[in-house]
């Protein structure tokens, strides 16, 4: 399941580098909100401190209800490196820090 949302994160968030109408947007803001969130708490319940924190950071950068305002070049940056760490970290093992 993890592997899944993973793939689908990184999907979303690479189809904010085309042209779409703002709902796309705010769908992917929200689905990432929900997304980042399952992968934070799924990582802390396996002892994945590290992890977790930087899930619930994103959790908190996308969401959708207090936006946070970087400008589109900004954005795009950022969607960039997170849907790339999304994938690279499919490949990676995990380290747990107590």
């Amino acid at each position: 399941m993890e592997k899944l949302l993973k793939i689908f994160l990184f999907i979303f968030l690479f189809g904010c580098l085309i042209d779409f109408p703002y709902g796309y947007y705010q769908f992917v803001r929200f689905a990432a909100l929900v997304g980042f969130g399952y992968l934070a708490f799924n990582a802390n319940e396996q002892g994945y401190k590290n992890e977790a924190f930087v899930y619930l950071a994103l959790a908190v950068l996308f969401q959708p209800f207090i936006k946070i305002a970087l400008g589109r070049t900004i954005w795009i940056i950022v969607d960039v490196m997170v849907g790339i760490g999304l994938i690279v970290s499919l490949f990676f093992p995990k380290s747990k820090t107590k």
